[in-house]
């Protein structure tokens, strides 16, 4: 050992009610071992950088930044939200560095509505583990062609199965970028659009009809069970011949 740097103190985990506080003065070390660096600082407790809170507690602060409000958290673990906003942007710098994609198969494809004005984010999901993979500013076909350039082309060439909604511009790109992967269509979408389809016909229909034979067109509208009642991972395979 060569030194001791001063103490300093790092928030942990609470325990219940109660704040925990972690003194801890880290050693510098002489590395012979080490080509260029003749001294080593110990593990660290703390999180990246100067943070003043341990790893464990950046690791629970960012698992419950997923389904909990940011200050509900600060307020919960007695800390600040600029803690919060750390621990999670640690986790996510911790989380590229560890990824791999070599095993990305099956993807999904959907866009969301960040805030009113038609202002959207294309975000593309691993199907297999639950998690994003990437997001990007819009959803024109050049949005998921960025995706496809970042993927890269040993990526893309591995992907089996591509699910999306029913909008044009992200069928085009995949049909050009992955044409070896199935399309996959949520059952959601393909029973909208036949909701939609039926109706028309239904209210086509009861205009030319008259008025004693419009009794066997009633009720027609709920002919297709509601999107709402099919299962959750249901998904319709096409291939590329059905959309085009």
């Amino acid at each position: 050992m060569r030194d001791t740097r001063p103490s300093r103190r790092f928030r942990h985990v609470p325990l219940g009610p109660w704040a925990v506080w972690l003194h801890y003065a880290p050693r510098r070390v002489n590395c012979p071992n080490c080509q260029g660096i003749s001294q080593r600082m110990e593990l660290k407790v703390g999180g990246a950088g100067k943070r003043r809170y341990t790893k464990a507690l950046a690791a629970e602060l960012a698992r419950e930044a997923r389904v909990h409000c940011g200050q509900a958290l600060a307020k919960r673990f007695g800390c600040s939200w600029s803690t919060v906003q750390a621990a999670v942007e640690d986790a996510v710098v911790w989380g590229l560095e560890k990824r791999d994609l070599s095993q990305v198969r099956r993807i999904g494809v959907d866009e969301l509505s960040r805030k009113k004005g038609h202002v959207y984010v294309t975000g593309v999901y691993d199907l297999n583990t639950a998690r994003l993979l990437w997001a990007g500013e819009g959803r024109k076909r050049e949005t998921l062609r960025a995706f496809f350039d970042w993927l890269g082309p040993q990526g893309t060439a591995k992907l089996e199965g591509i699910c999306c909604d029913m909008w044009r511009p992200y069928i085009e790109e995949i049909k050009q970028r992955a044409p070896q992967a199935s399309l996959v269509f949520n059952k959601f979408h393909i029973v909208n659009r036949l909701s939609k389809a039926t109706d028309q016909v239904r209210r086509d229909e009861m205009k030319e009809l008259e008025e004693e034979r419009r009794q066997h067109v009633k009720g027609m509208r709920t002919i297709w069970p509601p999107a709402t009642s099919l299962p959750v991972n249901g998904f319709v395979w096409a291939s590329w011949s059905d959309i085009t």
